[in-house]
């Protein structure tokens, strides 16, 4: 019996040690299975966690971002070119007490518009007869401050009407303006 026992036992040895080769092999697939659910659960996780802090931020980034832009700043404006060689103009109103009218003017046309620089020297002498008659056409009041927009409109819109061919004055500034009553 102690012999049946022994032989029992190497079966049991044998078998064990036989079953165990194949224990490790059913065993390590299982745990290698656990650790990568593991791995790409923690992928998983961390994917979400950045794609939520990502969608929060952007949320707030252009509400702290944005600066409000006025219209004034956001259009630009045309530049011009000046021609400036336009003596001083000296007239009187046509008010029943003349007052004297001293003025000097800026015409502004396109930038880098070489027809309308040589069209406005080479009728320069009309744009200072139509000058000198337009403000001796005008009264005191109509030559006030608040009234300069209008005047100068005038003065463009005649120019471009009467004088000018081909070239467009863009805008009239005054340089200087003197009204001086008696």
């Amino acid at each position: 019996m102690a012999d049946e026992d022994a032989g029992d036992l190497d079966g049991d040895m044998g078998a064990g040690s036989g079953g165990g080769k194949k224990g490790g092999l059913k065993g390590v697939l299982p745990g290698l299975l656990k650790w990568i659910l593991i791995g790409v659960a923690a992928v998983i996780l961390i994917v979400t966690i950045v794609v939520i802090t990502t969608i929060i931020l952007n949320k707030a980034g252009p509400k702290q971002t944005a600066l409000p832009v006025s219209e004034e700043y956001t259009s630009q404006r045309e530049e011009y070119d000046w021609y400036t060689s336009i003596d001083q103009i000296r007239t009187t109103t046509s008010d029943p007490v003349p007052a004297s009218v001293a003025v000097t003017i800026a015409l502004g046309y396109k930038k880098d518009d070489k027809a309308a620089s040589t069209e406005i020297t080479s009728r320069r002498i009309e744009i200072i007869d139509f000058l000198r008659r337009f403000f001796s056409e005008q009264t005191v009041e109509s030559l006030k401050p608040q009234n300069e927009e209008v005047i100068r409109q005038k003065i463009r819109d005649g120019i471009n009407e009467d004088i000018l061919n081909n070239a467009r004055i863009r805008d009239v500034r005054f340089t200087a303006k003197d009204v001086v009553q008696q």
